[in-house]
This record gives structure tokens, sequence and C-alpha cells, in this order.
């Protein structure tokens, strides 16, 4: 999944939100004794992350998805699922979160600020774009999508054939909206789950 969905599988605890979301940027072995410095919360919401990324790559109905995708698009059809799926989270915000997207969004790159000592350096440039360019709310069209797909292109030469995927998703919207309904559920079932036991 990609950030806005992994923001919003974090709760409420600003702590757990800012890990899950930084969670990319952070490598190795989560261990407090390693980061003394940093709050269980914090460590939670990384371990989090991991999970999400895990289940959500060994998911049958993700597989398939990756599967059609990469007829065309290769080893990068997992990136494109995870774009596709916050599409279809965006688009259809007010069935999973009762705070519309727009005021979702924004109270999202306050609290990126206002805690902005736990985002890694080397993740600093990309929040600012973030928060600048309104990533999250873009997610929400499939223009903003087409935006998205485009700067990813630009990241890396393995990468610019997804300047493209929106196309696929245009001509097949319906198809990868029913792999997203019968997932997307269960990603959230599994991730209040981690939650809850890993909170006792």
């Amino acid at each position: 999944m990609n950030y806005l969905a992994h923001i919003l599988l974090s709760g409420n605890s600003e702590n757990v939100i800012m890990g899950n979301f930084v969670g990319d940027f952070v490598k190795g072995r989560l261990l407090h004794e390693k980061y003394p410095d940093w709050s269980k919360e914090y460590l939670l919401g990384l371990r989090l992350h991991r999970f999400i990324d895990y289940y959500t790559d060994t998911h049958a109905v993700v597989r398939e998805a990756k599967k059609r995708i990469a007829l065309r698009y290769g080893r990068i059809s997992g990136i494109i699922v995870d774009i596709y799926f916050d599409y279809f989270l965006a688009s259809d915000f007010l069935n999973f979160c009762p705070i519309p997207l727009t005021e979702y969004s924004q109270n999202m790159y306050a609290l990126f600020e206002r805690r902005k000592e736990m985002v890694p350096n080397s993740m600093q440039g990309m929040v600012s774009h973030m928060v600048r360019q309104n990533w999250l709310l873009s997610y929400a069209t499939l223009e903003g999508i087409d935006l998205t797909f485009s700067r990813m292109s630009r990241r890396a030469e393995f990468l610019l054939p997804i300047q493209n995927a929106g196309m696929e998703l245009r001509n097949n919207e319906d198809i990868y909206r029913r792999y997203f309904k019968e997932f997307y559920p269960e990603l959230t079932l599994a991730s209040n789950i981690f939650l809850q036991n890993s909170l006792q």
C-alpha cells in the first residue's frame, strides 16, 4: 500500500502514524535498545508499516492483481497496484474515514510539520513536495494518479514505463476496484489486530 493507506491504518496515535508514514526510509532491525530515543509507539508504527507491506505482498488478491499488471509492466507491478489501491481509497474516502479527505490531508500535513523531527533526513525533501503538491488529495482523481506516475517515472530508469500506468487503470477500473474491495477490509482487520496485540 502507498502513503495514504499506511497513514489511515495507523489509528489515532501521532507516534504510530509517524512511524508507519516513514517506514520505507528506516532500515534494519527495529529494537528499542538500538533506538533508545525513539518512543515505543513510533517503533510500533515502523513495525506496522512492515506488517502491512508483508501482508499486502503475500495476499492472494494482490498477487492476482500484480500478475495481471505484470503482463505489461513486469517487476514494477507491485508499485502500480499500491497506487491504484490508494486511488480507490481516496476516491471513496468517506466510506473508510469519517473525515473528508480534504480535511484529513491537511491534518496529516500539519502533523508532519509538528513532528518533523521524526522524519528521516533522507525523506525530508519528499515530504516537502508531498505537502506543497498535496499528494494525498491528488490520489482521489485519475488526473492526480497520472501526476503520481509521472513523478515516479523520473526517479529511476527502470521506472520510466510507469508514466503510462494510468491508462491500464482507466481501461480496467472495475476489475481493479473489485480487487481493492475484496482486499482492503481484510487488510484493515489484520492491521487492527496487529495494533491491538502489540499494545497489550
